[in-house]
């Protein structure tokens, strides 16, 4: 009976596959260019806001290189201050809905406490606590956000937006982030959480806990340092179906979004016709080295920039492991 049994179970264990896709890990080099905020104008430097980045492995023995779309992602600031529904969430929160760059004031105002360095005689230890905790909250805020030294996270890509910003705070929209009575609180909140239901790949950081965003897939950062602690960041990896051993050669792109979904990128119109593509504008580009240990090496350079540099590791055909130590 037991032999009979063994034999089953070698039998079904017989008829599973294995996994034959790649693991792809990769370091983005300190200054790799983010994308801008929807909702301020484009800084130099910065990729616009409605666009992805794709990683391609090219086929490089036909006598036109062959692109193959491996990952489509995006690079953010990790918060973004402008952002309508940068919000707090949660029942440990003390105000759901409120906008983060209004922490400060509220808090300042609930414990009635103006200036933290001339409390009123009545403040309580626990009220001066809670207002110089929110004063360096929002300064650590303002460092995450940073366009110098802020933390960037790879996240992956979507096209969703939020509804319409309202000019004031009675609307029926999104309340302007200065909105901070409850009402207003209560209707961002619903609204934004909404969005995200409809797309849990929009990406919406939070700086209470930066590896867990308040929406959106995370691949890991962009390599630095975290500017309110100095604590070394970066690296990100996806798990892809694609077997990557054959590639040796490998690009990065950015494109912009489609949107409307007519199957075509949505060129804004002071692109001319001659520079639109289906593929986008290079960014990086590299070639493999000799696999080591069963892991394949790309070192990706910068086209405008060399001193930028993206750094991939490949492990290839994940269903035969050919990694040794």
């Amino acid at each position: 009976m037991k032999r009979q049994a063994l034999l089953a179970v070698a039998a079904l264990s017989g008829c599973v596959d294995g996994f034959q896709g790649s693991n792809v890990q990769f370091d983005f080099a300190q200054g790799t260019p983010v994308q801008a905020s929807a909702y301020t104008p484009q800084k130099p430097n910065q990729l616009p806001a409605n666009v992805s980045l794709r990683l391609y492995a090219v086929d490089e023995s036909t006598t036109r290189n062959a692109l193959y779309e491996v990952q489509r992602f995006e690079i953010h600031r990790i918060v973004d201050l402008s952002s309508p529904c940068f919000i707090d969430v949660g029942p440990h929160v003390p105000h759901p809905g409120l906008h983060v760059s209004e922490f400060q004031k509220q808090i300042q105002a609930d414990d009635m406490i103006p200036d933290i360095a001339n409390p009123p005689t009545t403040a309580t230890e626990q009220q001066k606590i809670d207002v110089a905790t929110a004063i360096q909250r929002q300064n650590n805020v303002a460092l995450l956000a940073s366009d110098v030294n802020g933390i960037a996270i790879v996240s992956g890509a979507s096209t969703a937006t939020y509804p319409a910003i309202d000019a004031n705070c009675n609307g029926s929209g999104l309340p302007p982030p200065s909105c901070t009575d409850d009402a207003s609180n209560k209707r961002r909140l619903d609204l934004c959480q909404a969005s995200w239901k409809k797309d849990a790949v929009m990406f919406e950081g939070t700086d209470r806990v930066l590896t867990s965003p308040l929406n959106g897939v995370t691949y890991g950062m962009v390599d630095g340092l975290n500017p309110v602690n100095f604590g070394p960041v970066g690296g990100a990896q996806f798990f892809v179906d694609t077997n990557l051993e054959r590639f040796t050669t490998y690009a990065i792109y950015w494109q912009y979004d489609d949107a409307d979904g007519d199957g075509k990128p949505d060129y804004p119109s002071t692109v001319p016709a001659d520079q639109r593509s289906d593929t986008g504008t290079l960014l990086y580009y590299g070639h493999t080295s000799m696999a080591t240990r069963g892991v394949i090496h790309a070192h990706l350079t910068g086209v405008t920039n060399s001193q930028l540099a993206v750094e991939l590791a490949i492990f290839a055909n994940l269903g035969s492991d050919s990694v040794t130590f």
